[in-house]
């Protein structure tokens, strides 16, 4: 690994934001964007299986400036007290850490790199800042395609517990059909729980998708498991969820069918990092793919 530097930090408008810059070996040229790393839950700024140091500092001996940090109240970060909620906490860390990484650094382009709920929070910011020229999604949320719903079936079909638990009222489908019936009769949903059912719901995630690829902005976005775990079950999932999108040449798509949500193999890991490394050194920032005459290759652009 080429040499790179780390540095602790303490930013924010109250310096209360705590990080970890790491630094190319030498000044990147200011066309290269600067990643950006966010917490997943309540996991801190070191990741999964500490993930995002082993990812930061991959990127950094490949030239890139990357920032990880805990948002206020998770980690080292104090929370910013208030009536805020944690949502709009985290978004209003998310741009002081690139104001500040503007200021200091000289940062212009962006890149935000998100796992599950890190990614959603990723996506709801990234498409609202001009700055973020880049989004890495690892599990984003996904609404359920009626491909998904007999993947699921079918997986289930052969299990005795998971017969017995449809019976029982119980399951993925059950919810989803109460969710449905509610939405139908009441026009609302059943209980407090965000459902993907809901189309509020979906139309709020396509109006995003759809800012972000109308100003340019590309998109890796790698999806775990299969169906048997609740969430996606196949590659192209998000397209068939948001069929209105033009994704176009800006989305690049992978399944990591075998790993599971945190990624606790080495070697998905390291496939993982490998595959941040390729897409964001070809991916033309701010141009086309095709007027750059560059891609991610056919088999994962979409």
């Amino acid at each position: 690994m080429a040499s790179i530097a780390e540095q602790a930090l303490l930013f924010g408008r109250s310096k209360s934001l705590v990080g970890v810059l790491a630094r190319a070996s030498s000044e990147p040229p200011a066309s290269r964007p600067t990643v950006v790393i966010l917490n997943s839950g309540i996991v801190h700024r070191v990741g999964h299986h500490r993930m995002y140091v082993t990812m930061a500092r991959q990127l950094a001996a490949a030239g890139y400036n990357v920032l990880r940090f805990d948002f206020s109240g998770i980690g080292d970060s104090p929370s910013r007290g208030g009536d805020l909620s944690p949502i709009a906490n985290f978004q209003m860390d998310i741009a002081e850490a690139l104001d500040w990484l503007e200021a200091s650094c000289g940062a212009s382009n962006f890149v935000l790199v998100g796992l599950c709920s890190g990614a959603d929070t990723a996506l709801q910011y990234g498409h609202s800042d001009k700055r973020v020229v880049g989004l890495v999604l690892l599990d984003p949320t996904i609404p359920p395609t009626a491909r998904f719903y007999l993947h699921y079936i079918g997986q289930r079909l052969i299990r005795l517990r998971s017969w017995l638990s449809f019976a029982r009222g119980r399951g993925r489908i059950w919810q989803d059909m109460v969710e449905r019936m509610s939405l139908a009769v009441a026009g609302k949903r059943s209980g407090s729980r965000t459902s993907l059912i809901d189309p509020g719901m979906r139309g709020q995630l396509e109006r995003v998708y759809a800012s972000l690829g109308a100003r340019g902005a590309r998109l890796l976005v790698v999806l775990t498991g299969d169906a048997s775990q609740g969430r996606q079950s196949y590659r192209e999932q998000l397209l068939d969820a948001f069929p209105n999108v033009p994704f176009e040449d800006k989305l690049c798509l992978e399944h990591f069918r075998s790993s599971d949500h945190t990624f606790t193999s080495d070697a998905d890991r390291e496939r993982l990092n490998e595959l941040v490394l390729t897409w964001i050194g070809a991916t033309p920032f701010g141009l086309s793919a095709s007027s750059a005459n560059v891609g991610a290759g056919d088999t994962n652009v979409a």
